[in-house]
């Protein structure tokens, strides 16, 4: 392969995680949104339905239904799918009580647990430099939610809880390798959810639950309403959003090495903190700062460390130009 079309694939790679990492951050903002109206549940329900659309409609045109549903893996679709359930519901709850950059930062601690994961379950090598990456960002998490400390709360154990499901979730779909479709993964993926969500608003969308206090809890346990007019233009763009982000994330780890690709996606961490200050006025403290450069540093220090491993040498001498 030449030089040129390796730099053509790599530019396209960064473009497409740096978009991937945009929709997914508008999404994150859109679902914060309704922490203080509707349930949870509702309203990924009416995501999930409107992202199968547009995937269907955007991605899947042409191909028959039955082929993009086709597979001999259902039991793995199943988990990877309620691995993102999980991943899904405890972030928002998260969000519902914790800053969206803080909440941000805690889950990104996921592409390191995927490498922990990976030797563990997968049997993949890991080396010294890579375990040391995954304390410093664990410090990093640790400066951020302060155990023991008077500025504690419980709500950071969510969006830990829920890159540990990410790192499932990611785990799963590497022992699959690459026998089924980026469309087949996504519309099981959608599947789950609106299965899922029905069978929790068939058992608590009454409210039977609520009335907890705790501003997590009301966001899952909450009562069902009639959406307004603006909720579903809202649902309608979560959906685009959580489609377009999920496509182009596929897209950017197919085209070029997860080495090159990852570093990217710590972007949406940064876009967090904008997006915090910018609409709900959340400026991270020192500590939580300091806690959150950790974790971006050492998940990027892995993903360089994994291109390099990985690269053909004239590619890494003309990324190292670039």
């Amino acid at each position: 392969m030449s030089q040129a079309l390796v730099s053509d694939q790599a530019r396209l790679s960064i473009l497409c995680v740096m978009g991937a990492s945009l929709a997914f951050s508008l999404n994150d903002i859109t679902v914060k949104y309704f922490t203080d109206s509707l349930p949870l549940h509702e309203v990924i329900l009416f995501r999930s339905l409107f992202g199968m659309a547009f995937i269907l409609f955007l991605f899947g045109r042409g191909v028959p239904l039955k082929t993009m549903f086709s597979t001999r893996r259902l039991s793995r679709h199943i988990l990877r799918g309620l691995s993102v359930v999980v991943a899904n519901f405890a972030f928002f709850a998260g969000l519902a009580a914790l800053p969206l950059a803080e909440a941000s930062a805690i889950f990104f601690i996921a592409p390191l647990l995927i490498t922990g994961f990976s030797a563990f379950f997968l049997g993949e090598y890991v080396g010294v430099w890579r375990w040391t990456a995954l304390l410093v960002g664990l410090l990093g998490v640790l400066i951020i939610v302060k155990p023991g400390s008077a500025a504690f709360q419980w709500a950071v154990i969510l969006p830990l809880l829920s890159a540990i499901a990410y790192a499932t979730l990611h785990t799963i779909t590497r022992s699959m390798g690459l026998a089924e479709s980026p469309i087949t993964m996504s519309l099981y993926i959608q599947l789950v959810f609106i299965v899922v969500c029905l069978g929790m608003g068939l058992m608590f969308g009454d409210g039977r639950f609520a009335g907890l206090g705790h501003p997590s809890a009301e966001f899952i346990l909450r009562a069902w309403a009639w959406p307004s007019g603006r909720d579903v233009l809202l649902f309608v763009a979560a959906g685009f959003f959580s489609a377009s982000g999920g496509y182009l994330i596929s897209q950017a780890y197919r085209s070029s090495s997860a080495g090159l690709v990852a570093p990217f996606e710590y972007s949406t961490v940064i876009l967090a903190v904008l997006w915090g200050y910018i609409f709900w006025q959340e400026v991270p403290g020192l500590s939580s700062a300091f806690g959150i450069f950790l974790i971006i540093a050492s998940g990027v220090f892995v993903a360089i460390r994994e291109f390099k491993r990985q690269v053909p040498p004239a590619s890494q001498k003309l990324s190292a130009r670039r």
